[in-house]
């Protein structure tokens, strides 16, 4: 059918809430982008702009992906394994306690037990959870980091673990079997429906506690948090206590709930500009060291206090200072088996460090589905012995209580490593200008280029397909001090899934990559460059940066 067919279709069977912001469409071309196509379902579940119409997040795309999974769920499983239930978790955006209703009736009324959480709970909460109650599988509504206009739908499988290719496969061929979305019995049964409330949240800060390194033995330390309006808020706060930290002080403009995150332009806390209110507290009463944890509380951002100013650590700066105290911390008890897991598209500093103190370093694709992936296959291989993973999104995990990043998790570890080095007279900083010191200067950046609707979609393809030809035809697109090696990840790299990356390595181990976001309308290029110091590096990614914008008219 043409969009406007499938538009007059759901007009003729859709409620009159929906049929009202339908017919208040007046842009043509948001018209068209609501109903060209479908929501895409894939690996990370699917994520969207909320509004009526096949390619928004609402509650009959949620009733459609939910009916495949449910239908999934029979066809891969047997009764007494759906007997275990689906744990169903939801964050602070608009409609994500609606959609989880939702998806919690369509599984009920197929016969699937749901066990859904009372109150809002970070990511991580959900992926402890499968594993803590011995679920078949789990769901969350969120889209994590994205601006409000956004929500999603995230599938985990019996191991905490987001979905990865392999199970997702068949699990999308489910959804899309799916056509009839007014006739998914949606009424629900609450004879199989359990709440879930602050037990089993409690049972996860002991957990992410058990991962401590100080176990209470720390200096003064005073921290600023803000949940940047999240679901991070009790559960930070509850481990930081558990964790002897006394002087923890939050940001009550962001300290509730708020859907429209409204002190924020994007509830992202990679951006400084998420982290103005917290910076601006911690200047007030001199705090140590800010954390801002996103929506869903898997992504942590840092700032450190260092002189009279405030500065903010990269997702690649974290990974890396956490994989140096973590492994020094244990290094009595680390083996040739012991694994720091890290994505492709992850700085090299973190790397550097694990194979200098005798561990493996195992690279995963984008995605923290793969690190957790990874983590379940270590579960019977003797050769690795899972310790830490990290991505250069902000997100790490340590322990095995959860197979997805945790940012309740990394706030306490953060926080016992700035007390630690504060114990002897130095902030992370310092301690990070001393691994650049004894590893060589790594400067790790990304640009991202904001392309959507029809348009925008084909852009990112003939952009990829264009430095694909290039790549054929032996050409060397950047004017680096080395030829590159090109990496097409579209092909198969080692025993990876073939994916849409392409990754430029040079001569002196620094390298270039470039993928389309697997959430977003964006392209995504990365850097991670080895230099002399910050200013060489800048200048080259500056530089080679400009050059890709220049060729593709970003």
């Amino acid at each position: 059918m043409s969009y406007m067919d499938t538009y007059k279709d759901w007009l003729s069977w859709c409620d009159e809430e929906a049929k009202a912001e339908l017919l208040a469409i007046e842009d043509p071309k948001e018209l068209e982008d609501r109903f060209y196509t479908e929501l895409k379902f894939g690996t990370g579940g699917m994520r969207g702009v909320m509004g009526m119409g096949p390619n928004r997040m609402n509650k009959y795309m949620i009733r459609k992906a939910t009916k495949g999974f449910a239908d999934y769920l029979f066809a891969h499983c047997t009764e007494a394994e759906r007997a275990r239930g689906v744990v169903i978790a939801y964050d602070s955006r608009h409609h994500s306690q609606e959609f989880a209703q939702e998806a919690a009736k369509v599984l009920t009324s197929a016969g699937i037990p749901v066990k859904i959480f009372t109150e809002l709970q970070p990511t991580p909460v959900l992926s402890f959870a499968v594993r803590h109650l011995g679920a078949i599988a789990g769901l969350v509504l969120t889209a994590s980091h994205n601006p409000k206009e956004y929500n999603g739908y995230k599938v985990y499988d019996r191991h905490g673990d987001q979905i990865v290719p392999r199970i997702a496969n068949d699990l999308v061929q489910c959804v899309k079997a799916v056509r009839d979305i007014p006739q998914i019995e949606a009424a629900g049964n609450p004879a199989l429906m359990q709440d879930l409330g602050e037990d089993i949240v409690d049972a996860f800060v002991e957990a992410v506690y058990q991962t401590s390194v100080c176990k209470g033995d720390i200096a003064p330390l005073r921290i600023v948090y803000t949940p940047l309006h999240g679901a991070g808020n009790k559960p930070v706060r509850k481990v930081l206590a558990r964790a002897g930290f006394a002087d923890v002080h939050v940001v009550q403009e962001q300290e509730m709930p708020d859907g429209d995150f409204s002190t924020v332009k994007s509830p992202n806390p990679e951006e400084k500009s998420a982290l103005t209110l917290g910076l601006q507290l911690a200047e007030k009463i001199a705090a140590d060291i800010v954390i801002g944890t996103d929506p869903d509380s898997d992504r942590i951002g840092v700032g450190v206090r260092q002189g009279s100013e405030y500065v903010l650590l990269t997702g690649n700066q974290i990974g890396a200072l956490l994989a140096d105290f973590l492994l020094e911390a244990q290094k009595e008890e680390l083996t040739p088996a012991t694994t720091v897991l890290k994505t492709v598209v992850t700085g090299e500093l973190g790397a550097a460090i694990a194979r200098a103190k005798g561990c493996q370093v195992v690279e995963t694709l984008t995605g923290f589905k793969y690190i957790g992936d990874k983590m379940t296959e270590y579960e019977q291989d003797p050769a690795h012995d899972f310790f830490y993973g990290y991505e250069e999104s902000y997100g790490c995990l340590v322990g095995t209580y959860a197979q997805d990043k945790d940012a309740v998790g990394a706030a306490l570890l953060v926080a016992e490593m700035a007390a630690c080095y504060k114990k002897n007279g130095q902030t992370l900083c310092d301690h990070l200008h001393e691994l650049y010191a004894t590893y060589g200067y790594y400067y790790d950046a990304q640009a991202s280029y904001k392309l959507q609707g029809i348009a925008g979609k084909q852009k990112i393809q003939s952009i990829m397909d264009a430095l694909r030809a290039s790549a054929e035809e032996g050409k060397d697109f950047w004017q680096s001090e080395s030829k590159a090696e090109v990496l097409d990840y579209a092909k198969g790299i080692a025993d990876l899934p073939k994916t849409n990356l392409l990754k430029y390595r040079f001569a002196d181990g620094s390298w270039l990559a470039i993928r389309p976001s697997g959430t977003e309308p964006k392209l995504k290029l990365y850097c991670s460059l080895i230099a002399k110091d910050e200013t060489a590096a800048k200048a080259r990614f500056e530089r080679d940066k400009q050059q890709f914008e220049a060729v593709f008219g970003l």
